[in-house]
């Protein structure tokens, strides 16, 4: 509201809204040091805060209803005291926190360094609160706050507390990271304001209970409507009015709802404190002022106007809360598939507990089964076996009866008739007979012994004791180093132990994208590997895999993520026909790979060499040349290589460099090699029709900018296993890549004329082999013999 009482739209720029310098240690006790504790906000509550939260919004940004006042309450809750924020500082890891946690932290950490009982050191630290603050706790606490007087605010402020720590290193409590405040410590942290704002409306609506009263009315004093930013206090209507009459300064002053959080209308630098922030550093991501720019630790930094910062950071922040509000139905049928998984979990549960108790039932069953059969065996067995002993037992006894038996046989001796004593003899022959064999050998008629039917239950019991789920497939993984993407994309994985040689694959791709969600593509296979095709130049995807079987199928593999080409691929060999030096160079038969040799004429003239020689880079070109478009091409380069140069040139300056006469014994001969070559005082020009960089030492040296001073770690890299080139024939632009990750190294301009060729230069021991590109004959199909 301006003077008068008539609408004025607020300010929403956090950057250009009224600010505070760091908060001093003698600071008013923080009004919301006793949010609550269950962080439960009653209806009639939410809704007035939800009317103050919503308030006007600058340009309708993030369209769409905003998100409730409940949703964002978390976010306004310190990490380290679990309260709302007061006076919240930004870390070096962009966490924000209390200052008074910040000090009390810093404070701890220097008596956990002196050796002081941790008792003692930690009464009223962060990590020894753990009760949680309650709703009349806030509304105790701000009615105590609505009382203090604006005379105490205005009077803080430029005051500092001797007794603020020298230590600057603690642990943030948000990400458990350890940080370090710098030489100035806790003072060269920024506040949040923005985030402070937000915590005064989120309080507003309980102030409503404890209204903020008129500094300026006469007793008694009228509830404030309003309070001003620059006189730094409260207005009741006609106070306002009378205080900021029309046509006056004043009648501009920054107003807001009833506070008690006042700031000054400038951010101040932390470094130095007479300065004005009025750039944006880029690299660390931080507002400074012109002396940090100049001649302060942000000299060589990237910086920004302020305007042009907001501009982008807000059009970021606008795209995101768009794209979060745009994917909102996604997360609530996200949420619909969690919920009809967790019925199905219970389901699936349920039924798995009653296929258990079957299986024991039935293993029970079976078990039984085999008792009653055992044992009938075993009963059977014992009563043929008791009688067959019986019998022969009577039969033994029947032998004590071979008296009469004698008596008998003596009797039918004496008998004189022939056709008799025949006839009676043959049966008691036979009678006597066996009495004797039965006297001869004693062998019972049975076995006592149940031996045979003993069972070993050793075996079942193990298994039984074993008894468990069925085994689930384990999850391959994909092989990194293996695995690379040229032409085509080869993804390689190890089989996982225990898969059979028939069991199946299944690799999934998908292009990520931060704009919108990719389905996954699957293709499936029974080999370790699969080359995938159509991939989209210059864009990142994400490949899984998993095995799949008749009856199952694994867990997915962890997600690898590989970069496509920034070009489309040229493919091509070494010309070898383009005049190279064939004494120095070796071209194998398949023309893709050069190695650099000392050769025949240097050896037979080496009685000449008595104190050095001088040699010259030896050249090959490709046997492909370029005349538009952007092309991709990659290559390796031997880590025991002494000196390789590789890039592009034309075909004006490569007769110039492949037909000059060479005389490697004259110190005269003075070949061009490249823009970087000889003095490291010669830079390249953006001119030329060629670019070469050099290699060796197991390193890549970017060639040296004109009039740019750089040391020589500067300009070393650590040499890629492979090297990529990317050229743009119709821009004249030409970048060297990792061709393993695909990232830039370095890119400038060159002067394509005519037709560019991929050139490469070898002195001393070196090989080049270039990168093939990936056909079927590259798939392992070791699976199917």
């Amino acid at each position: 509201m301006r003077a008068g009482g008539e609408p004025r739209p607020e300010r929403s720029s956090p950057l250009t809204r009224p600010c505070a310098v760091t908060p001093h240690p003698q600071d008013s006790p923080r009004a919301g040091s006793s949010a609550s504790g269950d962080r439960a906000v009653p209806a009639a509550l939410t809704r007035r805060l939800s009317a103050v939260m919503d308030g006007p919004r600058a340009g309708g940004e993030a369209g769409g209803s905003l998100v409730t006042i409940k949703n964002i309450e978390r976010e306004l809750i310190c990490p380290a005291c679990k309260e709302l924020f007061t006076h919240p500082l930004i870390l070096p890891c962009q966490h924000s926190i209390c200052h008074k946690c910040v000090k009390e932290l810093l404070f701890m950490t220097l008596e956990d360094s002196t050796d002081v009982s941790s008792e003692a050191s930690t009464p009223g630290s962060p990590r020894g609160r753990t009760h949680s603050p309650s709703v009349e706790r806030l509304d105790r606490l701000l009615r105590a706050a609505s009382q203090r007087s604006s005379l105490s605010l205005r009077s803080r402020g430029s005051k500092r507390n001797s007794l603020t720590p020298k230590m600057t290193t603690m642990s943030c409590p948000g990400c458990l990271h350890d940080i370090d405040l710098g030489e100035r410590g806790i003072n060269g942290l920024f506040r949040n304001f923005t985030l402070e704002t937000i915590v005064e409306r989120y309080r507003q609506a309980a102030r409503a209970a404890t209204a903020i009263m008129c500094d300026f009315c006469k007793p008694p004093a009228q509830e404030s409507t309003k309070s001003c930013m620059d006189c730094n206090a409260s207005f009741c209507n006609e106070c306002f009015k009378i205080n900021h009459p029309w046509g006056t300064i004043k009648a501009q002053h920054e107003y807001v709802g009833p506070t008690t959080n006042f700031r000054p209308k400038v951010l101040m630098c932390p470094e130095h404190e007479m300065e004005k922030v009025n750039m944006y550093c880029e690299i660390c991501r931080r507002p400074v002022c012109h002396l940090c720019k100049l001649a302060g630790s942000h000299a060589n930094h990237k910086v920004t106007t302020m305007s042009n910062a907001y501009k982008t950071l807000k059009e970021k922040l606008t795209k995101g809360i768009s794209f979060l509000i745009g994917k909102e139905s996604q997360v609530r049928t996200q949420i619909c598939e969690l919920e009809v998984l967790i019925q199905q979990t219970v389901t699936n549960g349920d039924k798995a507990q009653e296929e258990a108790t079957y299986n024991f039932e039935k293993l029970y069953n079976i078990l039984e089964e085999r008792k009653t059969f055992v044992l009938k065996s075993i009963q059977t067995s014992q009563a043929s076996r008791l009688e067959k002993l019986q019998n022969q037992m009577e039969e033994y006894q029947g032998l004590l009866e071979n008296n009469g038996l004698v008596g008998y046989a003596q009797e039918v001796l004496k008998e004189t008739d022939h056709s008799c004593f025949v006839q009676t003899a043959k049966q008691l022959h036979t009678r006597i007979q066996k009495a004797t064999e039965s006297l001869k050998t004693f062998e019972p008629a049975a076995d006592s012994s149940f031996e045979e039917y003993f069972i070993d239950v050793s075996n079942e019991a193990g298994l039984l004791s074993d008894l468990a789920f069925s085994k689930a497939l384990d999850v391959p993984e994909i092989d990194v180093d293996q695995s690379y993407i040229y032409n085509k994309a080869k993804i390689c994985w190890q089989r996982p132990d225990g898969a059979e040689s028939e069991d199946g694959y299944a690799l999934e791709y998908k292009k990520l994208d931060k704009s919108e969600e990719v389905p996954w593509t699957e293709v499936e296979t029974t080999a370790t590997s699969k080359i995938v095709s159509d991939l989209e130049t210059n864009s990142a995807y994400s490949f899984r895999v998993r095995v799949v079987t008749d009856s199952a199928c694994s867990p997915q593999s962890r997600e690898v993520i590989l970069h496509t080409p920034p070009a489309p691929v040229f493919s091509f060999l070494f010309d070898d026909k383009c005049g190279y030096n064939k004494d120095h160079l070796l071209l194998n038969v398949q023309r893709n790979t050069v190695e650099s040799i000392a050769g025949f004429p240097l050896l037979l003239g080496a009685e000449r060499v008595q104190v050095g020689c001088y040699m010259c880079l030896d050249y090959i070109i490709a046997d492909a040349g370029i005349t538009k478009g952007r092309h991709f091409w990659a290559f390796s380069v031997a880590s025991h290589s002494y000196l390789v140069k590789v890039g592009v040139a034309s075909d004006i300056k490569l007769q110039e460099w492949l037909h000059n006469p060479r005389d490697i014994s004259s110190p005269r001969y003075d070949q061009d090699s490249g823009h970087d070559s000889g003095s490291e005082d010669i830079s390249y020009d953006v001119s030329q029709p060629f670019t070469l960089a050099t290699i060796g030492m197991k390193q890549f040296f970017i060639p040296k900018a004109l009039n740019v001073i750089s040391s020589h770690t500067e300009r070393a890299l650590p040499l890629p296993t492979k090297i990529g080139v990317c050229l743009d024939y119709d821009k004249g632009i030409v970048g060297f890549y990792d061709a393993k990750t695909m990232k830039c190294l370095y890119e400038r301009e060159v002067d394509c004329t005519g037709t560019m060729y991929p050139a490469f230069a070898l002195m001393g021991g070196g090989e080049i082999c270039l990168e093939e590109s990936i056909t079927a004959k590259h798939l392992d199909y070791s699976n199917d013999l």
